[in-house]
């Protein structure tokens, strides 16, 4: 029982300020949470109480129960963690080695925690029946749409990724109920990947989303919602461990997949090796 520190962090920018209060109170007093009620979780943060059992839902929580019992959680595995570092002017080599390598393991770690065991086993049997696989993705989600796509290729899943947009939307219009679709977006706010996720599903392929934890456009668009967390600054950091966490999602996927019939995946990737041989 952990991430709900994850989840806080995750959904901050798309609360009430009342909830704003409440959460970042949590993040910076975590400790202080565990043995906290809610008329004193209140009065501390200088939040109302409606307020705190309105952040409970907003952030996929039962209850404030849960909310104590994942960020107690968190707490028992903290040992070593130093948050996530930003690459600042003039940084020595060994520190930007350092500090992009503890970020992406960081944020993997905290995927792990939001990322649920029972979505992605839907995803898996989804994408294993699928006749043709979309993948879907603007920008630098488009990259990780083409590692997807080459990956499913490699088994002999027939999948599909086109850069330019406008094709996107064209083929996600062309999909059935054979098909599965899966839409790529950090903030879960790319517009063309949206829509081609809900034009997909409207044509009665099944829709996987991968994005940010929270309610966003794409989740709220998708069948199968898949989160992942990546708490930022993406100004400065150029969105580096949301990459990393969404190709993290991605293999795990593809592995999935190729598991559930072993022997034939081996046999795709052994023709995939011999023929590439050849070339080199």
């Amino acid at each position: 029982m952990n991430g709900g520190l994850v989840r806080l962090r995750e959904i901050m920018n798309d609360i009430t300020p009342s909830e704003r209060k409440v959460a970042e109170y949590i993040i910076a007093h975590p400790e202080e949470l565990v043995s906290m009620s809610v008329a004193e979780l209140s009065r501390h943060s200088e939040g109302s109480q409606a307020a705190v059992i309105r952040l409970c839902k907003s952030a996929g929580f039962k209850g404030y129960q849960e909310l104590k019992l994942k960020v107690a959680g968190d707490l028992q595995q903290s040992g070593g963690n130093s948050g996530y570092q930003e690459i600042n002017p003039n940084d020595s080599i060994d520190r930007i080695i350092e500090n992009v390598s503890n970020n992406n393991i960081q944020s993997i770690r905290d995927t792990m925690k939001i990322l649920k065991p029972a979505h992605v086993a839907k995803a898996v049997e989804a994408l294993q029946r699928a006749k043709r696989i979309y993948f879907f993705g603007i920008g630098a989600s488009n990259l990780i749409a083409a590692d997807a796509q080459y990956k499913f290729t490699c088994i002999n899943k027939t999948s599909l990724c086109f850069e330019d947009p406008h094709t996107q939307l064209i083929s996600s219009v062309m999909t059935d109920k054979d098909d599965v679709a899966v839409g790529i977006s950090y903030s879960g706010e790319s517009r063309s990947t949206v829509e081609c996720v809900r034009r997909a599903r409207e044509q009665g392929a099944t829709t996987i989303s991968i994005s940010r934890y929270g309610n966003t456009s794409l989740s709220q668009a998708a069948d199968i919602p898949l989160f992942i967390s990546s708490t930022e600054n993406e100004i400065r950091s150029g969105s580096t461990s949301s990459r990393i966490t969404q190709l993290n999602v991605i293999d795990i996927l593809y592995l999935g997949v190729a598991s559930r019939d072993y022997d034939q995946s081996v046999n795709y990737l052994e023709k995939r090796r011999n023929i590439v041989k050849l070339f080199r």
